[in-house]
């Protein structure tokens, strides 16, 4: 039995936005004002831009990691920085 994947071979890869620094998305969004009116199921990523920069970026480059390194530590910069602030706002009872 074939597998079939489907790939974006046919895209013309000049047409795709450029993409971000790597280093603009470092810093997390303000996670207190999501938190604040978000439902209680509802997942927040202040890390969202990031996550999606380095995802843009696999796309643009057909899946190829090597060339995506900075959008990944930007992504696990930012998550680092997030989780350092929402522990030290826990710590000072500003949740």
């Amino acid at each position: 039995m074939s597998c079939s994947r489907t790939t974006d071979a046919g895209l013309d890869k000049s047409k795709l936005a450029p993409l971000p620094d790597p280093q603009a998305n470092v810093v997390p969004e303000s996670y207190t004002k999501e938190f604040k009116g978000k439902p209680v199921s509802k997942f927040v990523d202040p890390c969202a831009e990031a996550s999606k920069a380095s995802m843009d970026c696999m796309n643009h480059h057909d899946y190829d990691r090597d060339k995506c390194l900075d959008y990944f530590q930007a992504y696990r910069d930012c998550k680092k920085a997030w989780q350092a602030q929402l522990k030290a706002d826990r710590r000072a009872g500003k949740l």
